[in-house]
C-alpha cells in the first residue's frame, strides 16, 4: 500500500522513484571530517545537505527546467577509514570510479574538503583527461599539513598533480609561502581581485586557465559568512550566492562537467538556512551540467 501523505524519500531531493540505471547523476554522500584544523562537524554535512533538499521544489525558477527528471541517485553513505585519510581517499575514488565507468556523474557530499581527491584519482586512473575549477576561500596548496599529505589543506596541491590544469576563484586566506609563489598568479583569482568583475568576465578567465573537460571542487567557505556561516573556518568579505552560480553556469556553458563535489558544511543546529543553500547549490550546478537532458 502507498501512504497518500508519505514524506519524502531519504534521498538527495526526496526523489520518489530513483533509479541507478537511468540516473545521469549518482551522490555519494561521505561524512567525513578527520583532518580538520579549526571548527569540526562536516561529517555531518551530508545528512543536512539530503534532508535539506527533501523539501525543494523540483523544478527551477533560474534554470527553467526539472534537473531531477534527469535521473538522480543517491547512494548509502560511505563508511571513512578513520585511520587514514589517504586510505579513505582510496576508497571514495573506488567508488567514484565505479560511478564513472558506468557513465554517470559523481557528486560528491561532504565532509571536509579532502573528499573530492576521491573522485579526481578515480578520473585519473581511467585516464580521462581533466582540469580542476576550485571554489574555496583558502589556497589549500599546502604539500603536507598536520603529518599527512592528504589534509584539507593539501587538496589542491595534489589536484595539480593530478589534472593537467587547475584554477581556484575567491581565494582570501593564504601562507605566506603561496604568497610568494608567482605560479599562483597565473591559476587563481583572488576575492581582493574580483571587485567589480561580472561573471562573464570572471567564467572567461576560469574557461582559459582549463581544458575542455572539468571538475568542479566546491569547498563552502568561498561563500560570505553572512549567507554561509555553517563553515569550519568561515572568512570574512567571500562571495554571494549569486554570484557563484552565475559564474558556475557561466563556465558550463563553455566547459562539461565531468563531475563535482560540495564540501565543508558543518551544519549549525536550529540554523537550517545554510543547509538549504547547500542543497540548491548541488541542483542548480547539476542543472547547468544537465540542461535539455531530461529522461524520455
Amino acid at each position: 500500500m502507498k501512504l497518500l501523505h508519505a514524506l519524502p524519500p531519504y534521498n538527495l531531493f526526496g526523489i520518489e522513484e530513483q533509479d541507478y540505471g537511468s540516473a545521469k547523476v549518482v551522490a555519494l554522500p561521505v561524512p567525513y571530517d578527520s583532518t580538520v584544523s579549526y571548527g569540526t562537524g562536516t561529517r555531518h554535512g551530508p545528512h543536512a545537505i539530503i534532508e535539506a533538499s527533501r523539501s525543494m521544489e523540483l523544478y527551477s525558477e533560474a534554470l527553467g527546467w526539472t534537473p531531477a527528471s534527469a535521473g538522480v541517485y543517491t547512494t548509502e553513505e560511505l563508511e571513512p577509514d578513520m585511520g587514514s585519510p589517504e586510505r579513505t581517499v582510496a576508497r571514495i575514488a573506488r567508488e567514484a570510479e565505479l560511478i564513472i565507468s558506468d557513465g554517470k556523474m559523481p557528486l560528491v557530499l561532504g565532509g571536509e574538503h579532502t573528499v573530492a581527491l576521491g573522485p579526481m584519482n578515480a578520473l585519473k586512473k581511467l585516464g580521462r583527461k581533466f582540469s580542476v575549477l576550485h571554489f574555496d576561500a583558502h589556497s589549500d596548496s599546502r604539500d603536507e599539513f598536520m603529518g599527512t599529505k592528504y589534509s584539507h589543506a593539501c587538496v589542491m596541491a595534489r589536484a595539480r598533480e593530478l589534472a593537467g590544469r587547475c584554477y581556484s576563484i575567491g581565494v582570501r586566506s593564504i601562507s605566506e609561502e603561496d604568497a610568494k609563489d608567482k605560479s599562483r598568479s597565473k591559476d587563481t583569482l583572488y576575492m581582493k581581485d574580483m571587485q567589480g568583475m561580472g561573471a562573464d568576465e570572471i567564467a572567461k578567465r576560469a574557461c582559459a586557465g582549463l581544458g575542455d573537460d572539468i571538475y568542479i571542487t566546491i569547498d563552502l567557505d568561498v561563500l560570505d559568512p553572512a549567507e554561509m556561516p555553517s563553515v569550519g573556518t568561515p572568512e570574512p568579505a567571500g562571495m554571494r550566492y549569486a554570484e557563484l552560480t552565475a559564474i558556475i553556469g557561466k563556465v558550463l556553458e563553455r566547459k562539461k562537467l565531468l563531475g563535482f563535489d560540495i564540501t565543508e558544511l558543518s551544519p549549525i543546529p536550529g540554523l537550517a538556512a545554510p543547509n538549504y543553500l547547500a542543497a540548491k547549490l548541488a541542483y542548480h550546478v547539476i542543472g547547468c551540467a544537465l540542461k535539455g537532458q531530461e529522461k524520455t
